[in-house]
Order: structure tokens, then C-alpha cells, then sequence
């Protein structure tokens, strides 16, 4: 990769990063300590679960930034008992780590190379769908913004294929023609965008 392609990559991998970063953090502004118990579009996972799991994968996405290495046992950390402050803690410090990071870097994820580009993008997707997620358990219908989510369904063929789909996310659900940007990106990752909790 040269200089400009490297330059690029890290300006739409930063693009991607922070329009994900922006709408999950607009969405968790919806929620009460009383909705930590509601369902999600995430079978089996309340959202109490859910924001454990975001928060565990934005601490993985710093340290990537942070150390150029994640690893595939963390540490344990203690039981969060404000899991919604904690993502905006985790979220805010990982957009100012990524700010002047260089996406053309690599880092090792559970000793696998990829580069830093690569690694922002897939979590850009995992933090615009889950910010969907919140919303819709917060009975909201809140759309991933088009440009955002046309972009992320550009790049989902690559980070959820085939291979990797089972066991991370449920088979595709039809989407009827013209749905929006939004719709096909959740749909695509095992959502029904039609589905009431």
C-alpha cells in the first residue's frame, strides 16, 4: 500500500468509525436503568448483555489502536454496574485514539495480522447495528443513517461471510424491494427490521 492508498483507507475507515460511533452514541441517550432488562434484536441477549458485549468490543478496539495488538483473552474486568456510561467512556476515548491513528498500520488480532483500517471498519459495523439494536429496544425506530449504512453494506460481504456467519449471526431475513439503506444493512446481519420487541 502507498502513501496515498494508505491515506485513504484511513480516511474512510475514520469516516466509518466516527458516523458509528456518533449514531450508537445517540442511541444509548434513550436509555433508562429500567430498560437494561428489555429484550433485543439480539436473540437470547437482554440489553444489559448487549451493552456488555459492545463495551467489551470497543475495549478491543482500542487496544488495537492503542497497542497495535488485541488479544484473544483480555483480561477480566469487574462486573459494570453502569454498562451505559461505560460505553460512552469507552466510546469517546476510542474516537479520540482513532483520530490520529494511520489506518495502513497492522495489528494482530489473536496473533492474526489485519490492518488497522480493516479492524475500524468491522467495528464500525458492529457499533452502527448494535446502536440500531438499542433503539429498537428502547421501542424507537431510529435508522442507521444512509450514507453510513450503504457504506457498511459495501464492506459486509467481506467481514460476514459465509464461513464466519454461523454462530455470530443468524441467516440473512428478506427485505422487500426499495428497503432502505438501513433496513438491508440489519437485515443482512440477521435482523427483522419489522419486528416489534
Amino acid at each position: 500500500m502507498n502513501a496515498a492508498e494508505a491515506a485513504a483507507l484511513q480516511s474512510y475507515s475514520a469516516g466509518l468509525l466516527e458516523g458509528a460511533i456518533g449514531f450508537a452514541l445517540e442511541a444509548v441517550e434513550e436509555v433508562t436503568g429500567a430498560a437494561l432488562a428489555r429484550p433485543t434484536p439480539c436473540r437470547g441477549w437482554n440489553l444489559r448483555m448487549l451493552f456488555l458485549h459492545v463495551n467489551d468490543s470497543l475495549d478491543a478496539l482500542y487496544e488495537g489502536i492503542d497497542r497495535g495488538a488485541v488479544r484473544l483473552f483480555p483480561d477480566a474486568e469487574p462486573d459494570e454496574t453502569d454498562v451505559v456510561a461505560s460505553f460512552q467512556e469507552r466510546a469517546h476515548r476510542l474516537l479520540a485514539a482513532w483520530t490520529g491513528d494511520g489506518s495502513g498500520h497492522i495489528v494482530t488480532v489473536a496473533g492474526c495480522p489485519m490492518r488497522a483500517g480493516a479492524m475500524a471498519s468491522t467495528g464500525a459495523m458492529e457499533l452502527a447495528v448494535h446502536g440500531w439494536d438499542v433503539s429498537r429496544a428502547c421501542g424507537k425506530d431510529r435508522p442507521i443513517p444512509p450514507d453510513l449504512a450503504m457504506r457498511l453494506l459495501g464492506i459486509c460481504p467481506m467481514v460476514v461471510a459465509d464461513d464466519v456467519r454461523h454462530g455470530l449471526f443468524a441467516p440473512p431475513v428478506a427485505v422487500p424491494p426499495g428497503a432502505s439503506p438501513s433496513d438491508r444493512l440489519v437485515a443482512f446481519l440477521g435482523r427483522d427490521p419489522a419486528q416489534t420487541l
